[in-house]
């Protein structure tokens, strides 16, 4: 099984499309729809440097058009909150000009010969998917409109279409899609060299605010989420997993869990031992009941004897001071400008801070959930899963069938944030499921989600400033340590690759005349993985609460020092300053996605304008300021505290303008950002996973604390500059500045500055 980072290259980056015709049993077989009408293919494929075709998989989506005039769109992304199954169909309704009201969305299952790359994370799929849905928009669009002048016996270049109808321009002449599909169904279909885009004025929901299509049915709890799917004959199964990561079952006594009243199996689960691969589930002990109760209750009951393995003896207290030394060295340089040596003996001041930040983790709302049947050879899975493939080729592998024997049913996620792209929990329930012959539907506690997830990895940096007589930033080196997500499948990797580097280090774009990236070894003792915005998040924390620190040290405000320092209005590359290390600048080319320090000044400008920076504040509140470039978006944020007399931190306003390109839906866009604050907040101040003796030590939200209302940002104003440059993402990039600005601001009212994650005053 292949998992990609949210980094890395994919084979239908930068891709285009191209549409067909589909056969009604084609149609019927990929959807489980009845439909008649015209249905149309898109397939999405990339190209080579030279623009030839090097991938297609056929079709990526179905659009159909109904002889009723209902347009329905195959969504070949998961959804979890983000309203990809409202802005990816959305492109193409909008530029076919349906009616938004007679649109319906179907969920893609998991199957990459149909729909192409479903992985959906790292803030890419509007930004992988915009053009060429357009582009299917527009030939469905063209189609219509040549069925249409063929009836009317008119040219083509007098029709329009609005509102899932094709009208005649210069007259009151319209005709509904529906009435035209027959006719359609005879045309061939244009080519994409004869299709002409919409101009941007001629959008009505491309740039506006759409809310989600699932917006009515999850209000009023008709959403099926992967803990509401049901089959016949469905059996709960609750796993007691080993502990310690690596561990093993050495000897089970079951009899008092069979003796519970509903209790049907106890099932042993082998694992993968180590390195605990995605493709494997952990060790552990399964106990298959009639209810959730009942299988919970006997869980409790089974004895079992552990083989801990080799990490029994890891403490992540003790690893963090070790680290604190590693870093204190010379390190691995993975960039380099200047000579910092001599930028640092030259120096009037030198700066220097550790930064700690936790392991820390996903907490999605809804815990894992998966429901598998296995019979007559084949299997079926309902799951919340942001990788159906992945999963697809995981349970195929698992259970020694074809893929093609596999159908991954894809549900909405309760949260994902990364968390839901591994199949583990997909595969206890096939698994099970075929060992025990019943319909299995596992369920994770938030017990077993806390204490058995692929963590954010725990991270010491140290960080090194220094400032000439000149009174200007001379020097800056940049020291890390932390576990690599790689070494999840390969123990021997113990410095961050590339991907995970550019993550707010190799990325810093500040005009410094020296320069030093330095990285160090951190081994892995427990499941390593991503989370929103990955290794961005503690790095930014460093980098971006040094910079405050500097700009006082330079007797600044932070706003001015950050413009100062961005420099010229130019394009950075970063790759000829790199040591033996790329820049995969989240997938993209950099000549296509360069860094632009005009497009970071325009939105650092415009939040200190929104903000009201650098206005009189009363005594305990004040501003903080960050920014970050993340998943090709530019993003400023002020955050404003108040700490009162007894250290209690709370939040009146967060502030962020964002520069994402082409907005296609403000409302996704805005919700994104207040949810990114809130789920930043959480990390911030409450936080943090700590294991002794190889155990995670907390186990529910009283030990692993997500924010609550009364601590939460109140207001959360979100600026989005108008653009039409190609679209980025924003599911991840709010959450980076959120953090640093946030200490800098506690650090404003208090003059304590923040170097460990979570925030504690009273320390």
């Amino acid at each position: 099984m292949k998992i990609l980072a949210p980094f890395q290259k994919r084979k239908t980056d930068r891709v285009n499309s191209e549409i067909f015709t589909v056969s009604r049993r084609d149609f019927l077989k990929a959807s489980g729809l009845l439909t008649g009408g015209l249905v149309l293919g898109v397939s999405f494929f990339s190209c080579d440097d030279k623009g030839k075709k090097v991938a297609t998989v056929a079709p990526n989506v179905y659009l159909t058009i109904g002889s009723d005039g209902k347009v329905t769109i195959v969504a070949h992304r998961s959804e979890m909150g983000q309203g990809i199954r409202t802005s990816l169909p959305l492109i193409i309704a909008d530029e076919l000009g349906a009616d938004w009201t007679k649109v319906e969305i179907i969920q893609a299952e998991g199957d990459e010969k149909k729909y192409g790359n479903q992985n959906t994370d790292g803030s890419f799929s509007v930004r992988m998917f915009y053009k060429p849905m357009r582009e299917a928009g527009a030939i469905a669009r063209l189609l219509l409109l040549r069925a249409a002048a063929k009836e009317w016996n008119v040219d083509v270049d007098q029709l329009d279409t609005k509102n899932g109808q094709v009208i005649q321009r210069e007259s009151s002449k319209k005709k509904d899609f529906g009435d035209l599909v027959e006719t359609a169904k005879t045309l061939p279909i244009p080519k994409a060299s004869e299709v002409k885009l919409k101009d941007r004025q001629q959008f009505n929901m491309i740039g506006k605010e759409t809310p989600i299509i699932d917006l009515h049915n999850i209000v009023t709890g008709k959403a099926v989420f992967g803990i509401d799917a049901v089959v016949e004959g469905m059996k709960i199964a609750v796993i007691k997993r080993c502990p310690v990561v690596g561990g093993k079952v050495k000897a089970v006594n079951d009899s008092k869990a069979l003796a519970v009243p509903g209790v049907l199996k106890v099932i042993t689960i082998k694992g993968a031992g180590l390195p605990a691969t995605l493709s494997k589930p952990l060790a552990g002990v399964a106990v298959i009941a009639e209810n959730t109760w009942a299988a919970i209750k006997a869980r409790d009951l089974l004895e079992v004897e552990w083989e801990m393995g080799p990490n029994a003896g890891y403490d992540s207290a003790k690893q963090i001071e070790e680290l604190k030394q590693v870093v204190a060295q010379e390190g691995t340089i993975r960039r380099k400008r200047g000579d910092f040596n001599a930028a640092k003996a030259n120096a009037k001041k030198v700066i220097e801070h550790t930064y700690i930040a936790p392991y820390l983790a996903h907490a999605t709302i809804e815990p894992p959930c998966a429901l598998a049947v296995v019979k007559n050879g084949s299997c079926e899975v309902w799951a919340c899963t942001q990788n159906p493939q992945g999963a697809r080729d995981a349970v195929a592998t698992e259970l020694g069938m074809a893929v093609e024997k596999v159908k991954m049913n894809v549900t909405l996620l309760g949260g994902g944030f990364g968390r839901k792209s591994k199949p583990d929990f997909i595969l206890e329930a096939a698994i099970l499921a075929k060992e025990s012959g019943l319909p299995i539907k596992v369920q994770w506690t938030r017990e077993d989600d806390i204490r058995h997830d692929y963590y954010h990895a725990m991270s010491v940096q140290r960080i090194v400033a220094t400032i000439d007589s000149q009174n200007k930033l001379s020097g800056w080196a940049h020291h890390i340590a932390n576990p690599s997500i790689s070494a999840t499948e390969d123990l021997s990797v113990v410095q961050p690759s590339d991907g995970e580097l550019m993550l707010g280090a190799s990325d810093f774009p500040y005009n410094v005349p020296a320069i030093n990236i330095a990285t160090h070894d951190a081994k892995a003792h427990l499941r390593i993985g991503w989370l929103r915005s990955v290794r961005n998040i503690p790095q930014v924390f460093a980098a971006a609460t040094m910079l405050d620190e500097i700009a006082e040290a330079r007797g600044m405000d932070a706003v001015s020092n950050a413009l100062e320092l961005l420099g010229e209005d130019r394009y950075i590359t970063f790759e000829q300053e790199l040591i033996k290390t790329s820049y995969p600048n989240y997938g993209e080319k950099i000549e296509d996605y360069p860094w632009d320090t005009a497009r970071m000044k325009k939105v650092i400008e415009r939040v200190a304008k929104l903000s009201g920076w650098g206005k009189s504040m009363p005594a305990g509140t004040a501003f903080g300021f960050a920014a970050h470039k993340s998943f090709l978006t530019y993003v400023a944020c002020v955050v404003e505290v108040n700490v009162d007399q007894n250290k209690k931190i709370s939040i009146p306003n967060v502030y962020y303008v964002v520069d994402c390109g082409l907005a296609v839906n403000v409302d996704r866009i805005k919700s994104q950002f207040e949810g990114g604050a809130q789920f930043s907040a959480s990390l911030a101040l409450k936080s943090t996973i700590t294991v002794k003796d190889g155990q995670v030590e907390q186990g529910n939200f009283d030990g692993y604390q997500i924010i609550r209302m009364p601590d939460s940002p109140k207001q959360i104003h979100v600026d989005i500059i108008d653009s039409d440059a190609k679209p980025t993402g924003v599911g991840e990039p709010p959450v980076p500045p959120f953090t640093p600005a946030l200490c800098n601001a506690i650090y404003a009212a208090t003059g304590k500055r923040i170097y460990t994650l979570p925030i504690d005053l009273s320390i």
